[in-house]
Parts: C-alpha cells; structure tokens; sequence
C-alpha cells in the first residue's frame, strides 16, 4: 500500500530530510542523459576531474565530475574549449544539500560535425543575402579613428598597431579588448563590436586575432555575432587569419584580410607613397 504525505503547512512541516529524499528521488527519475556543450572549465585533482559544461546556443552552464575510474575510459585530449557530447546524471546528495552531475562517458564532437553544422548556417546566412557583395561596403581613404576589438596584449593588437602607425602616424585607435575564445569570447566579441558601431568617431572596425585551432575559433561563427556584424552601420574588417575553414565572420564582414598586418596595410594607405603620388600629379599639371 503507498503512503501518500500530506502537503506540508506552517502548523504540519516536513522535516528537513523528507524534503531532501523527495528532491532526490524526483532527480534519481531523470536517469542519464546524453547532453552537448563545450567544456569551459576542466581541473584534475587526485584522478578525478571537475568541470564545467556550457551551452553551446543560449547562456546555461552546468557543473560535472569525472571520477578517476570514468576518466580513465575517455579521451585522454579533452581539456578546455572541446565541443563535446557526455552521459551525465544528476544526483542529489542529501546530506550535503548539494547537486551534482556525474559523468559517465564523454566523447569530441566530430570535427565533421562541427563542419556539417557550419556549412548549413553558412547557406541560411547566405540565402538571406548576408554574404552578398551588393551590402558591402566601401572602406573610408583616409580613416581618422579605427575602432580595433582584439585579446589584450596579443600580437595581433601589437601588429595592427604597428603597421598602421608606421603607414600613417597620425591615425588614431580606440581599442577595446575581448576574448578571443573560450565561453566568454561570443558575447564580449559582440558587445564590442555594438559598442564601437554605436561611436560616431570610429570610421572603421577590425576584429583581430591571429589564427589559431579551428575549434577555438568556432566562436567567430555564432549566428549571433555574425548577424550582429551584418547589423553594423560602420565597415567592419575580419582579420582572424585562419585560411582553411574560414569562419562565417569573414563571410559578413566587408573585407576579410589574411592576417592583423594585412588588415592594417588595406585599411590605412601609406603616407609616404600618397605623398610622392601628389607630387607626381602636381608635377603633371604644371
């Protein structure tokens, strides 16, 4: 016979365990389940491995463990920044009051996959005429401020810098730093690219990184930021430096240049060649 409980009241509260079993009896219900994200935290201590999952779409993480007679039946590559799929169970440990996710099986997600998925956001955007040379637009001559997003203290920010500077020593940079992967890499990206579109004084956007790991560089494929860079009213330069395999902002940008040095050669002229250019003309006309 099932003994049914009462619904607990102020003057008839449950215990605190009675609760406690019921959550973990509800949570035990779900079993295992198969779940894909990419890893964002992954840290060994004693044989096991402790982590965190994230989404690969909308801004949800979970926690995991990987006990050491798991890990050791798994791929021994996977670290940070993998897309994965994992057989995880939740489980509610009552004395503790805590939740965890145990995990009992992880694999890659086939690079294969990653392509096949890219490939068909690649024909929507395209279908919808976001690749289209007829929305691009042209580069300013002679920009007056280049609005750079790049990692901090990165080669690439070094190189654009650089170049532009020795190509016209006058041009100025408003720089604004982001990560150039890993979990926090799409929205910091994008918010980058909002906050230098929205500043009337920046002509020009170049988004630098320099190349890099396919898989770190999905990033710069989120349907959300390419549609974010399509929405932008000021010319925008991808400059990822990753041939192969191109990612979809290069597709959506106005000029894809091959590397941060190309990028600042295409988007600020030379002053030494412009000024012997008008010297030449000025020397015609006479």
């Amino acid at each position: 016979m099932t003994i049914v409980t009462p619904p607990p009241t102020a003057e008839s509260p449950w215990p605190v365990g009675l609760l406690a079993g019921k959550v973990r009896d509800w949570i035990d219900r779900l079993g295992t389940a198969w779940v894909e994200g990419e890893i964002t935290q992954w840290n060994s201590s004693g044989g096991n491995v402790y982590g965190k999952l994230k989404d690969l779409e909308i801004d949800a993480t979970i926690s995991f463990s990987i006990w050491s007679s798991v890990r050791s039946k798994i791929p021994a590559d996977l670290k940070q920044g993998d897309r994965v799929i994992a057989a995880i169970k939740p489980n509610f440990w009552v004395k503790g009051g805590t939740l965890t996710m145990q995990v009992f099986d992880m694999r890659h997600v086939g690079i294969g996959d990653l392509l096949e998925r890219l490939e068909r956001l690649r024909r929507q955007l395209a279908s919808e005429g976001l690749f289209s040379s007829d929305r691009k637009r042209a580069l300013p001559f002679l920009p007056q401020c280049i609005g750079l997003i790049t990692g901090k203290d990165s080669d690439a920010e070094k190189d654009v810098l650089r170049n532009a500077q020795l190509r016209w020593p006058s041009v100025q940079f408003k720089v604004v730093h982001a990560a150039v992967q890993g979990e926090r890499m799409v929205s910091e990206v994008t918010a980058a690219l909002q906050r230098l579109d929205a500043d009337p004084g920046v002509d020009v956007i170049i988004v630098a990184r320099g190349g890099g790991d396919f898989q770190n560089l999905l990033g710069f494929s989120d349907e959300g930021l390419v549609r974010a860079a399509a929405a932008a009213t000021t010319p925008i330069v991808s400059a990822i430096g990753h041939e192969a395999d191109r990612p979809l902002l290069d597709d959506v940008a106005d000029l894809r240049a091959s590397t941060p040095t190309d990028a600042a050669k295409r988007v600020v002229p030379d002053v030494g060649e412009e000024l012997q250019g008008f010297a030449r003309r000025a020397a015609e006309s006479a």
